[in-house]
């Protein structure tokens, strides 16, 4: 049995469970928008707060917007940036909501060696929320794959 950090991921060798060895203090530096660890816990649940602001991973498969197919844009829970249109969205069979392309400056990356292994992680570009990774197991035309954690962002319909 593995516990909620070391879930096994289809199509991956291991979940996207790593925490960010960042520390929040200079993760805040380089953000537009920052808040104490007191702000951030009163503005996010427990489970945004885990994965936007320590790096953590929800259980593969829980979040709602995993069957989110309606027109409209993802944006980050932390600060209601706008991160990935739904036209880009697309069902990788991982368990999370994966993305083939973010919105233009969007989000951020940066290489994350926790767990032994070499990842991108993805951040948002206005507030640093830690938002999942980039793999290179995408469709086409990027060919890229942002398996993002759904707790980590909201959905806004369009009208059609």
């Amino acid at each position: 049995m593995f516990t909620r950090r070391q879930t096994l991921l289809a199509g991956c060798t291991l979940a996207l469970c790593g925490r960010n060895l960042m520390s929040s203090r200079a993760v805040a530096a380089s953000f537009a928008v920052t808040h104490s660890e007191a702000e951030w816990r009163a503005i996010l649940t427990p489970e945004q707060f885990d994965v936007l602001r320590k790096g953590g991973t929800e259980y593969a498969g829980s979040s709602p917007l995993l069957n989110e197919h309606r027109t409209g844009v993802f944006a980050c829970a932390g600060c209601a940036q706008d991160l990935f249109s739904s036209k880009t969205k697309y069902d990788s069979g991982t368990g999370w909501p994966s993305f083939w392309a973010p919105l233009k400056g969007a989000v951020v990356t940066s290489q994350d060696s926790s767990l032994g292994m070499s990842r991108v992680e993805v951040r948002c570009a206005r507030c640093g929320g830690h938002l999942g990774h980039l793999f290179k197991d995408g469709p086409q035309p990027t060919g890229l794959r942002y398996c993002m954690n759904g707790v980590a962002l909201t959905f806004r319909p369009t009208a059609t």
